[in-house]
């Protein structure tokens, strides 16, 4: 009854988004009508009474673009085939396990578990084709929510376990404090919310890596935005970038962003050890909420747009990603190329390669357990408050 209902749904959802011609975005979706493996993408349009617009497609359960205020603020293509050409993560959820695993291997429960390597010696993103590269099931949706589910069958890529995700995509309104009014206003929030069930024991680390940029201008840089992250250490990294197992506090060096707001771009460049292993921010912070998603976990502001997103979140880390590896060469929407530190990520995980470092907060996922977590990027504007 349930595999019923799922097909029976999906043909009206995908009825349901083709239908809508047209996007703020100026998406279309009929560029994301495709048949891949057997299963049909479409481009999913979520909105909100107060003009706050998601569009996702089932193609890696990705955050295709976002407007708030006119502006679309997050980089991405105009089709689905694109996503498939470059294999960019643009929005895309990342898993099984985002980040490295060492040695392509762990041990559970006594038992060496070997991955597939995709990478020197160890097992990025989970593997290929990893969770950005499958096409999801939707099996629900409104106006402002989304919700979409992966099986990954028992050893894809070499983890264990049969693992069920679903994952809701919600447009919604939070309160947040207005500094302008000195109370606490209605502003619009993308939230998501991930669930997941395994057969056998197994690990497991989701998050979503879409690239923010509040200009609204995906040709700017991101490096005047003023960035703020409730974090007082990062995990370091060996010189071929695997966590070492080390923290360093971030007072008195370029990753110090918890005292005040300061510019991404002020302290990239300089001479420090962790930036010239990265070429950048692309670092896990620890967080000081402790799991508490009532807390903000970091915050970005844009003067020029006068929009800021605050982020919150029920995971430990945000390894945020200041847009290092992008080069200019690849057109996105718009027929935009994005230069080179043209997007801030804002990655709500557990730390990489936590399965080899018993020290770190565990990813073990266990029959009978359900995985949670919670993650709410929430806007607002100066102009606007």
């Amino acid at each position: 009854m349930k595999e019923v209902f799922s097909v029976i749904g999906a043909l009206f959802l995908s009825v349901f988004s083709f239908a809508q011609s047209t996007t703020q975005s100026g998406l279309s979706p009929d560029r994301f009508d495709e048949v891949i493996d057997g299963k049909r993408t479409g481009l999913y349009t979520l909105v909100t009474s107060g003009g706050m617009e998601a569009c996702v497609t089932n193609y890696g359960a990705r955050l295709v673009s976002l407007m708030y205020q006119g502006k679309d603020l997050v980089l991405g293509f105009d089709n689905v085939s694109d996503y498939r050409k470059y294999r960019q993560n643009y929005g895309a959820t990342v898993g099984r396990y985002v980040g490295r695993i060492y040695g392509a291997s762990f041990v559970l429960d006594g038992q060496l578990v070997k991955l597939q390597e995709n990478g020197k010696g160890v097992t990025s993103h989970g593997g290929y084709p990893g969770f950005a590269d499958k096409v999801w099931d939707v099996i629900g949706c409104t106006d402002s929510t989304l919700t979409l589910q992966y099986v990954s069958p028992d050893g894809e890529n070499g983890f264990p376990g049969e693992l069920t995700v679903r994952l809701t995509y919600s447009i919604t309104c939070r309160k947040c404090y207005s500094e302008k009014e000195k109370r606490f206003v209605q502003t619009p929030a993308l939230e998501l919310n991930y669930e997941a069930t395994t057969t056998q024991p197994t690990v497991l680390n989701l998050t979503n890596h879409s690239f923010f940029n509040l200009s609204g201008n995906l040709q700017n840089t991101v490096m005047s935005e003023l960035l703020m992250v409730n974090s007082d250490s990062i995990a370091t990294f060996d010189e071929n970038k695997n966590l070492n197992g080390a923290f360093l506090s971030v007072e008195g060096t370029p990753f110090d962003f918890c005292r005040q707001p300061k510019r991404i771009g002020d302290r990239i460049d300089e001479d420090n050890e962790q930036l010239r292993i990265t070429g950048g921010y692309d670092h896990s912070f620890v967080l000081n909420t402790c799991g508490d998603d009532s807390k903000p976990a970091a915050s970005v502001y844009d003067e020029d747009s006068r929009i800021r997103m605050t982020v919150y979140t029920t995971e430990p880390v945000l390894h945020i990603y200041s847009g290092n590896g992008l080069k200019g060469n690849t057109p996105g929407k718009q027929g935009i190329s994005y230069p080179r530190r043209s997007a801030i990520c804002f990655e709500a995980m557990h730390l990489a390669d936590s399965p080899n470092h018993p020290t770190f907060p565990t990813t073990v996922l266990r029959p009978g357990d359900t995985y949670r977590q919670h993650t709410a990027y929430v806007f607002s504007s100066l102009s606007g408050e």
